[in-house]
């Protein structure tokens, strides 16, 4: 683990390597799983404002399930998340042929929203925990990600990489170029990378 800023991050972002493979996965991380996506408090209220624009990209029973339980709700965990569809696909999914995309970064891809869709899916395999005096960055490891990974390995593109525009998007463009440097001199020290 290192620290940047107030983040303590895995050294697992920088080792291990990651590209999503959509045509392998059929986007399975957003219709698997027991929660939804996690929320930032922040994040509840663009939901709420955005979802009367995205709502014709939906889903009926997307549509349905929102309209019941609301944009978000309040996981067992007691953290806010998006609803699920039936305990399964998270409510804001659509579906290109058998492929699992999302409904508000369709919007977003169009220019309806400004907003793309919510961090923690844009951010994985990264998952953020927050702590009161610091935000732990972890790597995510799922089977279903299997493709993902031998993917990111035949391409040798590293986690922190892939998701460059998310990690800037999160913590800002100065954050990202000191983890940059740290995963410069981590390579240095790993003569295997």
């Amino acid at each position: 683990m290192f620290q940047i800023g107030k983040t303590i991050v895995s050294d697992e972002v920088l080792e291990n390597e990651f590209v999503c493979n959509l045509t392998a996965c059929k986007g399975q991380c957003c219709i698997d799983g027991d929660a939804g996506a996690p929320l930032s408090k922040e994040e509840t209220t663009i939901l709420e404002e955005i979802y009367p624009k995205i709502k014709s990209y939906l889903r009926p029973e997307g549509i349905a399930v929102i309209e019941e339980q609301g944009t978000w709700v309040v996981g067992e965990d007691g953290e806010h998340e998006t609803p699920l569809i039936e305990g399964r696909e998270c409510a804001y999914v659509i579906f290109d042929k058998d492929t699992a995309l999302c409904g508000i970064e369709q919007a977003y891809n169009e220019g309806l929203v400004q907003w793309k869709k919510p961090i923690s899916c844009h951010l994985y395999p990264i998952r953020i925990k927050e702590y009161s005096q610091f935000s732990a960055v972890n790597y995510n490891r799922w089977y279903i990600c299997d493709d993902a990974c031998a993917l990111g390995k035949e391409l040798e593109v590293p986690v922190y990489k892939f998701l460059k525009e998310p990690l800037i998007r999160k913590f800002g463009e100065d954050w990202y170029a000191e983890l940059e440097t740290v995963a410069l001199e981590w390579k240095k020290q790993s003569p295997n990378k």
